[in-house]
């Protein structure tokens, strides 16, 4: 098993890279939906180049970065089967379905903006944003953590995380309402 580092480290470096495309599309998404009050010209030329833009972070970085994570996940899994008998993975694992369904909710929206379809506001856009979030945190800790894992702190460290992201969201509405170029 010497390899199993290098599998390893390419695992997380697709996790890295879907993360980064999760955490972006949602950003587009928003720049979209506001680009969508702009007038003309300025809403045609701003919307044409977001779309081009959520294409290609979606086909060529967020959607390779998913299946290669999951392969060198399944290769690591195959590799070390006791794995599959400890509950943090089962945990990490039921998270790690919760991040595909998202992915495949933001493709769905993504296929929205493709079609001009804009059904979302941007403070939605926001808030949907930190799903990505909540999750990445549970599977580090879940990670990190293993059967140490408590899960009354994790839940109470979830739930805090969620009220502080929404915090977050709040004042930075008010300090757009405030000043519109921030």
């Amino acid at each position: 098993m010497e390899y199993y580092n290098y599998i390893k480290s390419l695992h997380l470096i697709f996790v890295i890279t879907w993360f980064a495309g999760l955490f972006y599309i949602p950003r587009l998404f928003i720049y979209h939906i506001e680009a969508n009050t702009k007038p003309s010209p300025e809403k045609e030329i701003l919307t044409s180049q977001l779309k081009l833009m959520t294409k290609r972070l979606w086909y060529i970085i967020t959607w390779p970065s998913v299946i290669l994570c999951t392969l060198f996940a399944i290769w690591l899994l195959i590799l070390m089967p006791v794995w599959l008998e400890q509950p943090w993975m089962h945990v990490k694992l039921g998270f790690v379905v919760l991040l595909i369904l998202y992915h495949l909710k933001c493709h769905q929206i993504f296929k929205q903006f493709q079609r001009d379809e804009v059904k979302y506001t941007s403070n939605f856009m926001r808030i949907w944003n930190e799903v990505t979030t909540i999750i990445l945190f549970a599977i580090v800790f879940l990670v990190m953590l293993r059967n140490a894992f408590n899960w009354i702190y994790g839940v109470i460290g979830i739930i805090a995380l969620g009220i502080l992201l929404m915090l977050g969201i709040r004042l930075y509405k008010r300090i757009r309402a405030k000043n519109p170029n921030a």
